[in-house]
């Protein structure tokens, strides 16, 4: 198991016995509902978890199926909790680095006036970065809010990114789908700043 499968299962399990702490009585569709996951992964996921003594299976009234947390679950509970939450801090202070970098970059090509490309985690990050620096922020481009704000600033669809007056865009995303888009509409590859 690779270090990103290795993650996710950890999720996984983390958000399951969260769930199972806050609610005794949660059926596994509630689970698979709630984690956007197959009913047969929260029933696997169960299974192990009983397995290795984290979690004690009863019948609960009207033969329910009753979840309780044991000692040695609430203890790996909060060893996930710990890993989940150094490894989002180690994620941030990554993308940190690698935004103020490409701020670097901006300033030294000349680039006055930015498109943020996105609007999620990421771009609100590439905003929080990019106070107290000689940029302006133009605006953000997403597909799925256009006419609403960001922090103050409007949310443009990729077809207005044409008309929009800027020096550059900086992607906002780890993924590299993005970029294929932004050069269908025609957008000069010198202007785009992907992390």
């Amino acid at each position: 198991m690779n270090n990103s499968e290795r993650e996710r299962h950890d999720i996984i399990m983390l958000r399951i016995l969260d769930e199972i702490s806050r609610e005794s009585l949660i059926t596994q569709r509630t689970l698979s509902s709630r984690l956007n996951i197959a009913l047969g992964l929260v029933n696997s996921y169960i299974k192990r978890l009983a397995k290795k003594g984290y979690v004690k299976i009863t019948k609960g009234p009207m033969n329910r199926v009753k979840y309780a947390l044991t000692p040695k679950g609430f203890t790996h509970r909060v060893g996930l909790t710990y890993n989940y939450m150094q490894s989002s801090i180690s994620f941030f202070k990554d993308a940190r680095g690698r935004i103020d970098e490409i701020y670097r970059k901006m300033r030294v090509a000349g680039v006055k006036n930015i498109l943020i490309w996105g609007d999620g985690e990421v771009a609100e990050l590439c905003y929080i970065s990019l106070r107290g620096l000689p940029l302006n922020l133009v605006g953000i481009i997403d597909s799925q809010s256009e006419g609403k704000d960001f922090f103050g600033y409007r949310i443009y669809t990729y077809e207005d990114a044409p008309g929009l007056d800027y020096d550059a865009i900086l992607i906002a995303s780890f993924s590299d789908n993005n970029l294929e888009r932004i050069k269908s509409l025609g957008i000069d590859e010198k202007k785009i700043y992907s992390l």
